[in-house]
């Protein structure tokens, strides 16, 4: 038995460096390299913010092209959906810079002046987003603080009537909003005012008949938090 062992030692000694000569040579393979996870942009959800801007009369209107400074707040909700569109809905309230001695002179030494200061709208919008961007259209109802008409002859205050208070009308406008940051977004955004016209139904002779257009142009920057599912949020596998 002794010899047998030695035996079959002796031949495992001489067979195994050929056998091993015979397998293949072992392979390395690199680790995968790293992926940093994808960001998804989720515009999902309410926010508040603030904005700056200007504002400017349209044609035949009392205020005249003179540009005048606005601020104020905005808030709303956004939803995202299919995968790339977002409908919504925004309250803005904005404040004007005062427009006191803005008016027209008609003869007689007549002159209609005219002041309002505050500004809002409540609007749907409807946008589609591509990564951090927003390009997004928006329109609705507008609101204006009580249109403060004065007329005086030759310096004194003189009575008159108007066609009514014009305080409610419509706002379209577009804008493009762009996520900077988790829950952070900043806008540029252009928005039109229409409330219609004033017609002066009596007064003195020369303004009587007289028709002014009630609108503005603005132009605005702002900035929003969204709350919740805002901002970018890394993909989980």
């Amino acid at each position: 038995m002794k010899r047998l062992l030695l035996g079959a030692a002796a031949l495992f000694a001489f067979a195994a460096p050929a056998v091993a000569a015979d397998m293949p040579a072992r392979t390395y393979t690199k680790a995968p390299a790293y992926t940093a996870p994808a960001v998804i942009y989720n515009w999902t959800g309410f926010y508040i913010g603030g904005h700056v801007g200007g504002a400017f009369a349209g044609n035949n209107s009392l205020i005249g092209s003179n540009a005048r400074f606005m601020g104020g707040v905005q808030g709303g909700f956004d939803y995202q959906f299919a995968p790339n569109w977002v409908v919504g809905a925004e309250a803005q309230y904005s404040w004007l810079s005062n427009n006191n001695g803005n008016g027209v002179l008609f003869p007689g030494s007549t002159v209609i002046t005219t002041r309002n200061n505050e500004i809002g709208s409540v609007t749907g919008r409807f946008g589609y987003t591509w990564g951090p961007a927003l390009l997004y259209a928006k329109g609705g109802y507008a609101w204006r603080d009580n249109n403060n008409f004065g007329v005086s002859t030759l310096g004194a205050p003189v009575a008159f009537t108007t066609n009514g208070n014009h305080h409610d009308g419509y706002t379209v406008g577009a804008g493009l909003e762009y996520m900077f940051a988790p829950n952070w977004s900043a806008k540029a955004e252009y928005q039109y005012y229409n409330f219609g016209s004033t017609a002066f139904t009596s007064g003195p002779a020369p303004i009587v008949g007289t028709r002014f257009r009630d609108d503005d142009h603005t132009v605005k920057l702002g900035v929003n938090y969204r709350f919740g599912w805002g901002g970018p949020v890394a993909n989980k596998y």
